[in-house]
Order: structure tokens, then sequence, then C-alpha cells
């Protein structure tokens, strides 16, 4: 399996659109962030969670010809913005399935009406399978099953999700503790660490350290990082060992 982060930053990414912050002024490519993204393929599988508006950029720049379908942690613009870029994949595959919780399902069909509409399709459109996911009832990706994880974004209910050993939240503040059963002890962990002040609806650096520690994965990635956090190199030496910053393009490989 291998894990590709296609966007490790927030809602703006960074560089921040006319921002003087320092990290934005950065010249290191690791501190520069599409919207979180990630891309996990194995066999001839690929999944993406999340498509936000870097969608078609992030699908370029890793020249992915197939796309098996995407699943959606919350129906937020930085995670959903890029539905309409499916339609290379549509033309070539037909129906794209997609995966989420009712509500998000019901956001996405009054936001893009013309692709999910049966009636009067607007030509040219993509068009999707939907795929209604709910809290403990895990459903199959290929020849694997995938795990939702329920989790909270200030008080709406996002979902995180467990694909053989990668587990990926964002956008995650509180979490319960049989939730958090279901990934203890995994190869890879994948969540989001914000910046070092507390923020309202997200983990920050120390919250998401306890989080790690909570689920002792064998490795773990900070992702949906804001220019607040500092730069990526000066923050990568102050985690523990097993602890790292994501950044775009990062290729993981777990057997």
């Amino acid at each position: 399996m291998k894990l590709t982060f296609l966007g490790t930053g927030t809602s703006q990414g960074i560089p921040v659109i006319g921002s003087t912050h320092p990290v934005c002024l950065s010249e290191n490519s690791k501190d520069k962030r599409l919207r979180v993204s990630v891309l996990i393929s194995w066999d001839n599988f690929n999944y993406v969670i999340d498509c936000g508006p870097d969608f078609r950029q992030q699908m370029l720049k890793h020249e992915v010809k197939k796309l098996d379908g995407i699943l959606f942690t919350h129906e937020h613009a930085d995670h959903t913005a890029g539905i309409d870029d499916i339609r290379p994949f549509f033309f070539r595959q037909g129906d794209i399935p997609i995966y989420g919780h009712q509500r998000v399902i019901e956001n996405l069909n009054r936001r893009f009406d013309y692709i999910f509409s049966d009636e009067n399709r607007y030509p040219g459109a993509p068009a999707v399978k939907v795929n209604i996911v709910k809290n403990d009832q895990p459903f199959q990706l290929g020849n694997l099953q995938a795990h939702p994880i329920e989790a909270f974004h200030n008080r709406l209910q996002v979902f995180g999700y467990r694909i053989g050993e990668v587990a990926y939240l964002t956008d995650v503040k509180s979490i319960e503790p049989k939730e958090i059963e279901k990934i203890k002890g995994i190869k890879v962990l994948c969540v989001n660490a914000l910046r070092i002040e507390a923020h309202h609806s997200h983990f920050n650096l120390e919250e998401a350290l306890a989080f790690v520690e909570k689920v002792q994965p064998d490795v773990a990635y900070l992702t949906h990082i804001s220019h607040h956090m500092g730069f990526h190199d000066e923050v990568e030496k102050t985690l523990p060992a097993n602890v790292h910053l994501a950044y775009d393009n990062l290729i993981v490989n777990i057997n």
C-alpha cells in the first residue's frame, strides 16, 4: 500500500494570499501546502480522501489516470470543492463512486445539483455513484474493507477512515474512546495538527501529540497544517521520533 499526501494545508493553503507571514514567504517546498487530501493506492486501486479546490492540480502532479472513488470526511469547501474536476475520470470510467455521511451527500447535492440530478443533466457534467457511510458499518473498497472512525470538528460530525493498516483523520477536535479503540496500534496514523496555539475546532500540536500517544501507532504524520505552526524543518526537530510533519507530495509505503 502507498500513501501519497496530495495536500497538507488548511482551508487557505500556504502561502496565504497576500500574507507577509515568514512561513508564507518561505522558499522551502515543505512550507508550501495545498488543501488537505491524501491518495491511498494498493494493487490496482486508487482512492482519494477528500477533493478540495486543488484536486485538479494534485491529480496532474501525481499523474493519476484512474480513480476508484472519493471518501469524504465532511462537507467543508476545502474538502469538497474540487468535485467538478472528476470529469476526466468520469469520461474514461463512467460514474465515479463517492462515499460520505448522508448529511455530506445532501450538502453536495445542493451545491452541485448538476452532478447529482438525473433531470436536465448539463451536457458534459460528471456523474457519481453515491455510497452512504454509517458509523460502525465497514464497507468494501476494492479488495479491502474501510472502517469509518467518527469524530467531531467542534460540533460537526466528521468521519476518518481506517483502510488496512492506515488511519486518516482530519479536522478533529474531539473523539470518543470507543472510536480510538478502532485504530489503536495501527501502523500509520495521519491526523490534523493546525498550529501551536489552541483552536476551537481543530487539534493543536499538543492535542495531536496526546492523541498519537493514545493510539500508539508505529508512525504518525501530522497534516492540515497552517502557517501558524511555524517552519516545517524547525517544528520537525521538536517532535517525538515516530511523529513527523507531513508535507505535500510525501509518499509513504506500507508493507
